[in-house]
């Protein structure tokens, strides 16, 4: 018998899931903008691939900390320790 894949999207079927009028991409969510210091809300877009955080920090809040590229560098505070995420716009609000 052979290994089981752990892939990026293992277990998040449910979680990285649209419902049936939500599919495509909004344009207006690639669009938005950020300032150093806002606070942004990790909610991911499954239909973009690129840029996409780890499943794991669907629904967290951090803030913004810098950008690099079309990416922002989001922080936010896992436990005991602070995380630094790099995250397109399509996936903050």
């Amino acid at each position: 018998m052979g290994w089981k894949s752990h892939g990026f999207r293992f277990k998040s079927r449910k979680k990285l899931r649209k419902k049936i009028r939500e599919r495509g991409i909004k344009i207006c969510r690639a669009l938005q903008t950020f300032e150093i210091g806002d606070r942004v809300h990790i909610d991911i877009d499954p239909s973009v691939h690129k840029g996409m955080p780890h499943p794991r920090f669907q629904g967290r809040t951090g803030v913004v900390v810098g950008k690099r590229g079309r990416a922002y560098l989001v922080r936010i505070s896992d436990g005991d320790s602070y995380k630094t995420l790099i995250v397109r716009p399509e996936h903050l609000q």
